[in-house]
This record gives structure tokens, C-alpha cells and sequence, in this order.
């Protein structure tokens, strides 16, 4: 084909905005031969300065956006590199459930320790909803989408002047993280983290082989490429098992499987299992106490900014659960083993940044359940919680600070040669907020897919009072009197009589169902009966809701029926606005919450009455 002709629908193709990456699908060729054939046409992206001034002046606002034009390159691009040394920090895009605000406020510290260190900060996100799109944050702002194409565009606009001396990958998610390897190939430095040690980690068999060198267990489990496949090692590591596909945000489609036909279903209906996407099966862990730990090293120190214990029970997802920060029940040498297995993980994998690890306890063994080399959804909350800028410090390690150095102005502990731990003052509880006012018919029981949008936190001198405060921030008011309605799975029905012994001595009255009441009888605690929506259409616990008679509930899902009577009770509760709450865990942590609140008075503080430890930190 004759070479302007070429030209002409290339440059077509881009003005219509198709990618590189689209291009050579329809061509039978390589991204990368797309990209060098375009640029050797002179086919390159123009940068232009958003006009934030609805051009009633000119626009002075370091605000980017790419276009493909016919004019000359140099004369109409507005991007100007500067002659600076720079960085460029990678976004997570569009905010989804499992990738969001969190990594915009991670960006946003990095561009404050950058500047700190005199360098130029740019940022590269498409989301206009962030404080990192401001077009104020950084030095620089690149609105364009978290590609490999785009990235790697500005990243070459960048090198012409100045020196730019890398990207950061870690504090965009999944989506940066991503990005890291073929940015590499390309040429381009990635900060911190090489992209080798951040596939060690996420490469499920070459982690499980890390993990058995340094002599830390891990819950059994396999990568099935075919239905077949995942039939085999579940019946090889025993049911239930949890199931999930594999390179997916906020643990989409993942589900607890307890028989052969349940996964049979699974395989069949939830999923598409290929080469390309096989379904990762691990054994399910019952009964077992998550934690996270949010750390950073430079390669050879670390620094754990926090132990976080899960509040719920092991299968409803990270994301969803509530944190408290220090740990409440875990004894101090589970505690130390998690210090040890975190700071051999991150000189193992020789991180150079952050790192989040994900651990469950069971029987006095502390399993490693996965590691992620890069910014975690719960740094903000952690940061705030024991006053230390998680994401600065891993920043300025990616250029070459060293851990001694950087925590000489913070309250650590030394715990091991070159390990350091935070010592937190206050207890902080994370709660997740949910959407489900917004969500119409969806039921908020808790699982392992991830259904928050949001987090607050509640910090106070003890659990009690700082659950109920982070309750409270995450619009779920406790009541401290009235009426408790409590209907639960079979399985639980035992463990919530130690919830329904404290509601009663501290003056509810409690409402149940047939079978849930007649276990907290034979021990002793009054229930009043109330039919099923099944038993009574009319003369039923929706009714009682209705009426504004009951003030809590407590209910846990079978999960056997999609449309059952827990179902209408939970979806109820949120159109009411009657508080709920779906797990045992949850339900003892409210009556702690409760009985806190009713025995002394709720302390709240403004700012400017805290103490400088806690103030610096918001």
C-alpha cells in the first residue's frame, strides 16, 4: 500500500479514537509494530491544555488531554516538558468497586513527598471525581486513559527535556501495576519494585514456591484451566473451597463452594474457564481470623505501619470487612509471627515500596493467603490511624531514601534487625459503606465478592467506643435501647446466644423466630416469638418493622435460596433504615459498641483539641 495512503487511514483511524492495540488486531499485526509503523508517519499525539476558563481568558492550568491533529507536531503541541528532573505517577483510572479512592490518595502523597524533594510531579488518570485530578495537585496532569499506549505516549513527550527519572506504578491499583512489564520493554524505568519481583508475587505458582523456601504455610489449592481440572483439586484438597477468576478486582464472582454439584454449577454458569483465564481454588480456611499488614521496605529495612484484624469471619472479602487496628485477640505470638513472615515476604521479593499482605489465622497457624506489591486499600486508613504517611515514605524509598532515616520522626519500635513496627495510641476501627440505598432489590449480606463503595473510621481509647463511632460514620447508628429482632443460620444459632444474653442484660427486648428463639430459651433467654413472612403474610417481622417496632436486627443467610425470608428481612432493613447486621462476628462487636456507649458518655473531639500525634494526621 502506498505510504501516504497508509498515512491518511492510520490518521484516521486515530482521530476516530482507536488504539494502537485495535489497530493491529484488524491488521494481523503487533501492538508494538502499529506503534513504530505509526511514529515512523509522523502519526503522534499532540498534548493540549484543557481550558478550564470557559475561554473567557486564556487558560494557564497544567491540564492535559492528547489529540491526533494533520498539523506540524512541534508547532501545536502545549505540553512544554520542562527541564526538571520528573516523575510520573500512574493513576487507577475509573473508580470501581476494589480499585478507588484509596489509590487517589496514595497518588496525592506521592506528589507531596515529590515536591518535598524538589522534583516535578505528574500525574497520569482519567478520572475527573479525584483529588489527583485537580488540576491544582500536581506539578502536571495528564487526563488521558491508564493504557500502555498512552503512557508510554507521554512518557516519551516527557524524556525530550529534563531528565524523568521513572514511573510509579504501585499507587494506581491493578490497573498501574498492570502496565509495569511492557513499560519496561519499552525503555521506560519503573520506581521502586522491579516489575520481575511484582509478577513473582502475582504469579500464583512461582509465589507458592517463594512461600515453601521460607518456610511459610499457605492453605492448599491449584489454577484450573478446565471444568475437569477444578473437579480434581478440589476433591484433592477437600470441600468447601473458595473459587474465584483469576486477575480480577474486589473478588468479582468469587464464591465459596461446599459440594461437587455447587462447583459444577459454578464452572458452568459463573465463569468462562479458559487458557486465558483460568479459575483459581484454594482451600477454604472456616472459622479463621484475617488480618492485613501494610508495610514498606527499601530493599532491605521495613516498616509494618499496622497489623489489622478483621472483625468478620474469613470469607466475607477484605474490602467489606471491618478492621481494628491494634489487634484485639490475637495472642503475642501470632502477632510475632506475622512480623517475621512480612518482613521475609518483602526481602524475599525485595520490595521497594509498599507492600499489603493478607494472612489468616486457624488453629494457632498463621497462613500467608496472598501478597500485593503496591498500594492497598487500606493505607489511607492505617496512615491516619498511627500517624504515619504510609505512601510519602515509600515514595521517596522509590528514590532512594533509606527506612533508618525516614522514621526518626515517628513512634516505631524496633522489633528485629531492621524491623520496625508503629505504636499505634488510639484504637481504630475501618467500616466499610455500602451502597445498597442506591441498589434496589440487592441483598446486603456479606460474601466474598466485594460490594463497598467507601470507608470510615471510628478512633477512640477503646474497641467499644471507637466501633460505635465508625459505625456511626458509616451511616449504621446503633441503638442503645429497644427492640432486637434475631433470626440465624442453623450453624449459628449456638454462637449467637452470647449476643442475645448481653442484648437482654442490657435491657432489649429480643424478637426471633421459631428456631432461632427456641435456642435462646433452653438458656435462658427470653424471646418473643414472631412468624416467618413464609408462616404469615400479613402478621409477620416485616410488619413489625413497618411499624417502626424493631431497632436492630441480626440475621445471617443460609445462602440456599436467592429470594428467602433472610433476603426480604435484610432488604427491609435498608429501605427503613433500620441498622443490620449479616455476621456473628459483627453482631458481638455492636453489642461491645453498645454496652460502651450505654456505660459513659461518647467522646467526639474537633481537631484542635487533639494532641499533635493525632492532628498531623488529617
Amino acid at each position: 500500500m502506498d505510504m501516504e495512503k497508509l498515512k491518511e487511514i492510520l490518521l484516521k483511524a486515530k482521530k476516530l479514537g482507536f488504539s494502537d492495540k485495535q489497530i493491529a488486531n484488524l491488521l494481523g499485526m503487533d501492538e508494538l509494530e502499529v506503534r513504530e509503523l505509526r511514529k515512523k508517519l509522523n502519526i503522534i499525539p499532540l498534548y493540549k491544555m484543557v481550558d478550564t476558563c470557559a475561554a473567557e481568558f486564556e487558560a494557564k492550568t497544567p491540564y492535559y488531554y492528547s489529540a491526533y491533529e494533520t498539523y506540524v507536531y512541534k508547532e501545536q503541541d502545549e505540553s512544554n516538558p520542562s527541564d526538571r528532573k520528573k516523575v510520573i505517577i500512574i493513576g487507577s483510572g475509573p473508580i470501581r468497586i476494589g480499585q478507588g479512592i484509596e489509590f487517589d490518595y496514595s497518588s496525592v502523597h506521592a506528589v507531596l513527598a515529590l515536591k518535598e524533594m524538589g522534583i516535578e510531579a505528574i500525574i497520569v488518570n482519567n478520572n475527573p471525581e479525584t483529588v489527583s485530578t485537580d488540576y491544582d495537585t500536581s506539578d502536571k496532569l495528564y487526563f488521558e486513559p491508564i493504557t500502555f499506549e498512552d503512557v508510554l505516549n507521554i512518557a516519551e513527550r516527557e524524556k525530550e527535556k529534563g531528565e524523568l527519572l521513572g514511573i510509579i506504578v504501585q499507587f494506581g491499583g491493578q490497573t498501574a501495576i498492570n502496565l509495569a512489564m511492557k513499560l519496561k520493554k519499552a525503555g521506560i524505568n519503573i520506581l521502586g519494585t522491579t516489575p520481575e519481583n511484582i509478577n513473582l508475587a502475582e504469579d500464583r505458582e512461582e509465589f507458592s514456591k517463594l512461600l515453601k523456601k521460607l518456610n511459610i504455610p499457605q492453605a492448599e489449592g491449584g489454577t484450573a484451566f478446565t471444568k475437569e481440572e477444578a473437579l480434581e483439586i478440589a476433591k484433592r484438597i477437600g470441600y468447601p473451597v473458595l473459587v474465584r477468576p483469576s486477575y480480577v478486582l474486589g473478588g468479582r464472582a468469587m464464591q465459596i463452594v461446599y459440594s461437587e454439584d455447587e462447583l459444577i454449577e459454578y464452572m458452568e454458569e459463573a465463569v468462562k474457564v479458559s487458557e486465558e483465564h483460568p479459575v483459581l481454588i484454594d482451600k477454604f480456611l472456616e472459622d479463621a481470623i484475617e488480618l492485613d499488614v501494610d508495610a514498606v521496605c527499601d530493599g532491605e529495612s521495613v516498616l509494618i505501619g499496622a497489623i489489622m484484624e478483621h472483625i468478620e469471619e474469613a470469607g466475607v472479602h477484605s474490602g467489606d470487612s471491618a478492621t481494628v487496628i491494634p489487634p484485639q485477640t490475637l495472642p503475642k505470638e501470632i502477632i510475632d509471627t506475622v512480623i517475621d513472615y512480612t518482613a521475609k515476604l518483602a526481602r524475599a521479593l525485595n520490595i521497594v515500596g509498599l507492600l499489603n499482605v493478607q494472612y489468616a489465622v486457624k488453629d494457632g497457624v498463621v497462613y500467608v493467603l496472598e501478597a500485593n506489591p503496591r498500594a492497598s486499600r487500606t493505607v489511607p486508613y492505617v496512615s491516619k490511624s498511627v500517624g504515619i504517611p504510609l505512601a510519602k515514605l515509600a515514595t521517596k524509598v522509590m528514590l532512594g531514601k533509606k527506612l533508618e532515616e525516614l522514621i526518626k520522626d515517628y513512634d516505631v519500635e524496633e522489633v528485629a534487625e531492621k524491623v520496625w513496627i508503629s505504636k499505634p495510641k488510639y484504637v481504630s476501627i475501618k467500616e466499610s459503606v455500602f451502597p445498597f440505598q442506591k441498589l434496589p432489590g440487592v441483598d446486603p449480606v456479606l460474601g466474598p465478592e466485594m460490594k463497598s463503595t467507601g470507608e470510615a473510621i471510628g478512633i477512640d481509647k477503646d474497641f467499644g467506643r471507637a466501633y460505635y463511632k465508625a459505625q456511626l460514620s458509616a451511616n449504621m447508628e446503633l441503638p442503645i435501647v429497644g427492640n432486637v429482632f434475631i433470626s440465624v443460620r442453623d450453624r449459628d444459632k449456638k454462637n449467637v446466644v452470647e449476643v442475645a444474653k448481653k442484648l437482654h442484660e442490657l435491657g432489649f427486648t429480643i424478637y426471633a423466630t421459631e428456631g432461632t428463639a427456641k435456642v435462646l430459651r433452653e438458656y435462658g433467654i427470653p424471646a418473643i416469638l414472631v412468624k416467618k413472612i413464609s408462616e404469615s403474610p400479613n402478621d409477620n417481622i416485616l410488619k413489625l418493622m413497618r411499624d417502626g417496632k424493631i431497632h436492630l436486627i441480626i440475621n445471617t443467610s443460609s445462602g440456599k435460596k436467592a429470594k428467602s425470608d433472610g433476603y426480604y428481612i435484610r432488604r427491609a432493613a435498608v429501605d427503613l433504615g433500620i441498622p443490620y447486621i449479616t455476621t456473628i462476628p459483627g453482631a458481638k462487636a455492636a453489642v461491645k459498641a453498645i454496652e460502651a456507649v450505654k456505660n459513659g458518655e461518647l467522646n467526639v473531639y474537633s481537631l484542635d483539641e487533639l494532641d499533635a500525634s493525632i492532628k498531623n494526621r488529617f
